[in-house]
């Protein structure tokens, strides 16, 4: 099975089983509220702090399994994992549970759960969803885990030796009468075309997941994708293609959102703030500590990908490689200061921007006077925590 469709098309629910971030900003960001090596949650936070994913388990969500020690619980049945919630070794004295998403919740978005299961305390959003989402199902989010979204295009050198990025691509695909295959209904593609930078005779919404059809073209064809697994995975794990493939993110083509940013609901903000407040820095170390140490939280991972044993194939080599990747191509970065986590305002209103008219003409058009300042807020990262 191939990595997810990237849940921020104009109907994620429609998606078939597979086959197969720093800036300024508007808001503040507060000094770090507990000592070094020590968090005690008890007193602000619930007794169990449930995170929904937006996928299966994967080393893009290394720094939530990173929050679990070597004392956890796993629930086949509901594609989840609980334990004692850890600060770097050290019980904070509540517990978390952590649940998978995609076929776990039947392909519903993140938010449409958050807002289905209260229990959610915090759960992975895209901006484009959030946009998308906004008039019904506010969230705010809290904690940006990845400062790029891994969302790419690719294609196969070979063929296109000249092609050096999306937009130089669209032209090649026209010249050739190849197609770029992705999950149909998505808001990226949306804007690639309307940007000029894909004409629409070379788009195909029919990618289901699997690399029969890429595979199948000999290199005419280009296909969506994430940069932490598929360059890997078709170059070493898929027989009938077997060599490299090169791609532009998304994000460096002109479509900046943030992918899996942790979010609460927006009606929850004030009351989950005191929480929040210890919490949100636990997740920025959390983090850093993963990146500087993967191995035994991705033997977690693999482990849990094991016991869920729903079609999801995820090995050793595409874990290497995406943490890897991640922070070779800047998908996990600082970006431009010296802590991990934030939200850019600027960035979120340009997806704002692109997006109304797409999601209007869909007739799911988001709040009226939508603003950055409304999906997000910078107030409870600790500018001390950063990537080294």
């Amino acid at each position: 099975m191939m990595r997810r469709p990237l849940a921020t098309g104009l109907s994620v629910a429609a998606v078939l089983a597979l086959a197969a971030c720093g800036g300024s900003s508007s808001s503040t960001v507060s000094a770090a509220p507990a000592a070094a090596g020590s968090v005690d949650l008890t007193a602000d936070c619930p007794a169990t702090v449930v995170l929904q994913t937006d996928w299966n388990p994967e080393a893009e969500h290394g720094h939530l399994y990173q929050l679990l020690g070597k004392d956890y619980t796993v629930d086949a049945d509901k594609k989840s994992v609980s334990g004692p919630l850890m600060y770097q070794g050290k019980s904070t004295g509540v517990n978390v549970e952590i649940r998978s998403g995609g076929p776990a919740i039947g392909y519903s978005t993140v938010t449409s759960q958050m807002y289905q299961d209260k229990d959610i305390m915090l759960g992975y959003v895209n901006t484009d969803e959030a946009v998308r989402m906004s008039k019904d199902n506010p969230i705010t989010a809290v904690f940006a885990p990845l400062e790029k979204s891994p969302q790419m295009i690719m294609w196969d050198p070979q063929t296109y030796p000249g092609v050096t990025d999306i937009a130089s691509l669209g032209q090649a695909l026209k010249s050739s009468g190849g197609v770029t295959r992705y999950f149909g209904g998505a808001a990226y593609m949306e804007y690639l075309i309307s940007s000029g930078k894909l004409d629409k005779s070379v788009t195909d919404g029919t990618y289901d997941g699997t690399p029969a059809k890429f595979a199948a073209a000999k290199g005419k064809d280009a296909q969506q994708g994430f940069a932490s697994a598929e360059p890997y995975i078709y170059q070493t794990e898929v027989k009938a293609w077997g060599k490299a493939v090169k791609y532009q993110l998304v994000h460096d083509a002109g479509y900046p959102f943030y992918s899996s940013a942790m979010t609460v609901r927006t009606g929850d903000l004030e009351k989950d703030s005191p929480c929040l407040k210890k919490l949100v820095p636990v997740l920025q170390q959390a983090e850093v500590d993963y990146f500087a140490d993967p191995a035994a939280t991705n033997e977690l991972v693999l482990d849990l990908v094991t016991q869920f044993n729903n079609g999801w194939v995820y090995s050793q080599g595409v874990a290497d490689y995406s943490v890897k990747t991640l922070l070779a191509d800047g998908i996990v970065s600082n970006g431009d200061n010296d802590y991990v986590g934030d939200f850019d305002a600027e960035r979120i209103q340009k997806i704002i921007d692109i997006d109304t008219p797409i999601f209007t003409a869909s007739n799911t058009a988001p709040k009226t006077g939508l603003k950055a300042a409304d999906l997000f807020t910078n107030e409870f990262l600790d500018s001390s925590i950063g990537l080294k």
